[in-house]
């Protein structure tokens, strides 16, 4: 009975022992171990964050994966087959886009290193205006690549100066594939094909060719490409009405203002139009500043009212036609007096305008913040003022016309939802700041995938000269330039090994994905084309961006 004893005595001693050797490791690995007034002991617990805290290679490799997982979102939007994202903002709003730097501004990212992408995004698309989602594909793809080599054991700072080796050999090579191309007033073939190449990508690649001809003409326009060759994009404005559809969208050589005129019986019309712009209270009934109250009691007194609102009028009716003006733009409310003496002497008037400076811009208008201050030298004068007549109530608008030379021009865009026209708004920003660069920059280089398979051959045969590590470093960035055009050909319903394998056989500079599926991988032919300084800088920001992310081995926040 003793023995039997003993040994269950023994099994509980034991058990009691594991459990405190088991409670201690938790203790030592999960928090702190401590013992209450009567001995007993407790675990305080880190907080989560500090558990999953990690620093050296596997912090590199978590955040490699957060910035793929952003890439990979936005790989399936490349190219002109590239597929929409439906994002909605917390307030409702609904966006359909495919431009990764609206995209990424619109998607909620936590994720420190993700929030580099969007910058990186937002950079690409602030100098060059377009190849935001390249940008972010092609430092997704050196990131992957990264991460491979650092599993075979190659130090990230190795990686990191290898990737800017090749960048500096890849971008030497985009040069000498590239070519100048004739830019000028008369000459913009080249401006139309490269502002097609960045519209075939978008919701309204349908009428790409329509949409770059009206924005090269929006710039031959506000520009004179022979001489200037600095462009200045803000004096091309983008206004959209949703109804019609988007092959409607028509350019107005002047300003277009989102209202109706004060009165109904106003001319619809105008010829040769000398043009006043007020802002401030000008044309409004002075007020009393102070808080007051008013008693009316007798009709003498009313009429002392009436008769100062009548003369109030007539002087500013006066100082108006003493100057000859024939369109009054305001950007409050005008009195309703004002209103009808203006229309009884068959002058025209505009309230509540909300960019009155744009106006004035447009018109070589200077604003007038009291009628007093109007003279002739301040007037501004437009060839034709006419309204645009969409067919409702809320869709008219009136468009202040410059026939011979336009200091502002307006692409008014049409299409069946606001979603579309908010969509092809910013496909047309896109193709301008691509023209912009064009006529700064007149070199260019093929599209389709074309210029990123050249540089990729040229790398792997300079890796051989190289020793083993930086061979594989060389190798790493020539298949991640591979990323553009596999991307491009899988968007398209191509087989991307099958796709890339026959155009890295038989290469030449102008051999790139046939996203059309024409059945010529010739992209001289199919007239696509880039400009050699977007793609540069596509390929210089993402070096950058995975160089940072390499080095970055730690994350610390403010409480750490």
């Amino acid at each position: 009975g003793y023995k039997n004893c003993y040994l269950q005595f023994s099994k509980v001693i034991f058990a009691i022992k594991i459990f405190y050797l088991i409670f201690f490791q938790l203790a030592m690995t999960s928090g702190a171990m401590c013992f209450d007034e009567y001995g007993r002991p407790f675990i305080i617990l880190k907080e989560q964050e500090q558990q999953a805290h990690l620093t050296g290679l596997e912090a590199i490799r978590s955040h490699i994966q957060a910035a793929r997982r952003v890439a990979d979102t936005l790989r399936s939007s490349l190219g002109p087959k590239g597929m929409d994202k439906l994002l909605v903002s917390p307030d409702g709003e609904v966006v359909v886009t495919n431009d990764g730097a609206t995209i990424l501004e619109l998607m909620d990212v936590d994720h420190e290193v993700a929030k580099l992408l969007v910058s990186l995004a937002r950079a690409q698309d602030r100098e060059m205006g377009d190849g935001t989602t390249g940008v972010v594909v092609l430092a997704g793809a050196l990131l992957e690549r990264a991460l491979e080599l650092l599993d075979k054991g190659i130090h990230p700072t190795r990686i990191a100066e290898g990737y800017e080796r090749a960048a500096r050999s890849a971008a030497r090579h985009l040069d000498s594939i590239s070519w100048s191309v004739t830019v000028d007033q008369e000459n913009t073939t080249w401006l139309l094909l490269a502002a097609m190449t960045a519209l075939s990508s978008k919701i309204a690649s349908r009428c790409q060719r329509h949409l770059a001809e009206l924005a090269v003409t929006a710039v031959k326009t506000t520009c004179d490409i022979t001489r200037n060759k600095d462009l200045y994009v803000n004096s091309i404005v983008l206004k959209g009405k949703s109804g019609g559809q988007i092959e409607d969208t028509e350019l107005v050589r002047g300003i277009i203002i989102g209202k109706d005129f004060a009165h109904p019986q106003m001319k619809n019309h105008l010829e040769n139009v000398k043009i006043a712009v007020f802002s401030g209270t000008a044309l409004q009934l002075p007020k009393v500043v102070t808080k007051h109250q008013l008693n009316v009691d007798n009709s003498t007194c009313y009429g002392d009212i009436t008769s100062y609102i009548s003369e109030w009028s007539t002087r500013v009716l006066k100082m108006i036609t003493d100057s000859c003006v024939e369109l009054v733009v305001f950007c409050g409310k005008i009195d309703e007096s004002v209103i009808h003496l203006l229309l009884r002497h068959g002058i025209c008037a505009v309230d509540e305008v909300p960019d009155v400076e744009v106006v004035a811009a447009a018109i070589g208008a200077r604003i007038a913040t009291r009628v007093e201050e109007l003279t002739v030298d301040k007037l501004g004068r437009a060839d034709k003022v006419r309204i645009i007549n969409l067919g409702t109530v809320s869709g008219k608008f009136i468009a202040l016309e410059q026939l011979d030379k336009a200091k502002i021009v307006t692409i008014f865009v049409r299409g069946g939802n606001e979603v579309v026209v908010e969509e092809v708004k910013r496909s047309l920003q896109d193709a301008l700041f691509v023209i912009r660069n064009l006529i700064k920059n007149s070199s260019v280089v093929y599209g389709g995938g074309a210029s990123e398979i050249s540089c990729s051959l040229a790398l792997l045969e300079e890796s051989l000269t190289f020793s083993d590590l930086d061979q594989l470093v060389y190798r790493a960035f020539a298949e991640a330039l591979d990323a553009i055009p596999a991307a491009l050909a899988e968007n398209a319903g191509l087989y991307p090994l099958m796709v890339l394998t026959e155009l890295k056989a038989g290469h030449k500079p102008s051999r790139g994905v046939d996203c059309a599926l024409t059945g010529d991988c010739d992209m001289h032919k199919q007239g696509v084309v880039e400009g050699l300084q977007a793609k540069k800088h596509q390929l210089v920001l993402a070096t950058q961006l995975a160089k940072m992310v390499l080095k970055i081995d730690d994350v610390r926040g403010p409480k750490d």
